[in-house]
């Protein structure tokens, strides 16, 4: 990655300049290792404005209400090369790339293009709760339930605030009629976020043998496509993806 050679090639100038200047090279590695922590943070920071900035682009396009659907794939084809176009900053820096494609793959998923999403998904960084979540919600539907599991873990284990990961994997799990599972799910939810109420009257759901309901976490709810949302909502829905 050219940020993490910039920021070595400053740490060792730092370093020779202590060494030329008649001190010993040991007296160097303290302000060169410094001056390498330095300059990487700031590189890093600069490139993460330019990729915000290109992404902020990519949702002012996806945030325009389209006045029928051949207008709304362009919109989306036109933010999804607008993110493309980010991925010129890979090679500087880490993650970059894997982020670009967590967030395209959120929208191929959300306009239902599930295979283009699964090819992004793979390329998307695991850490990006939401797009893991999305990704758990595609092999739901798609009956691939071991790794529904396997996505919707990792989304629980970076994500573990989230009300909504945890209730979207219970909810699956339920659907599957895996009672016993979305009940764990829910009591680890609860035991993670002691004070959120939601996760709570979820549980109790559960507990009660009724259906877990996911009014409270609309409308982000919606963009996962395992339930249609009522006819007033659909005219006015929008492509978004929700930044971490």
């Amino acid at each position: 990655m050219f940020n993490l050679a910039l920021a070595v090639a400053v740490g060792l100038a730092v370093t020779l300049g202590v060494r030329l200047a008649n001190f010993p090279w040991i007296a160097g590695i303290i302000p060169g290792t410094i001056a390498f922590f330095t300059a990487f943070v700031l590189l890093g920071r600069r490139v993460a404005l330019k990729v915000q900035a290109i992404s902020q682009v990519a949702q002012q396009e996806l945030s325009v209400q389209a006045a029928n659907p051949r207008e709304q794939k362009a919109r989306i084809d036109k933010a999804i090369k607008i993110l493309e176009g980010a991925l010129v900053y890979s090679n500087w820096q880490f993650l970059v790339a894997a982020e670009i494609y967590a967030q395209i793959a959120m929208i191929k998923y959300m306009v239902k293009d599930y295979d283009g999403a699964q090819v992004a998904f793979a390329k998307a960084n695991p850490r990006n709760y939401l797009s893991q979540t999305m990704q758990g919600a595609l092999h739901f539907q798609r009956k691939n339930y071991a790794e529904m599991e396997k996505c919707f873990e990792t989304a629980a284990k970076v994500g573990k605030k989230e009300g909504i990961v945890w209730a979207t994997y219970a909810w699956c799990l339920q659907q599957n009629k895996e009672k016993d599972k979305a009940l764990k799910i829910m009591a680890r939810a609860v035991e993670a976020n002691p004070s959120d109420e939601k996760l709570k009257a979820g549980l109790t759901a559960l507990q009660n043998d009724k259906k877990l309901k996911m009014k409270a976490y609309e409308p982000m709810w919606w963009q996962f496509g395992l339930e249609n949302p009522p006819l007033q909502a659909q005219g006015g829905r929008q492509v978004r993806f929700q930044r971490r």
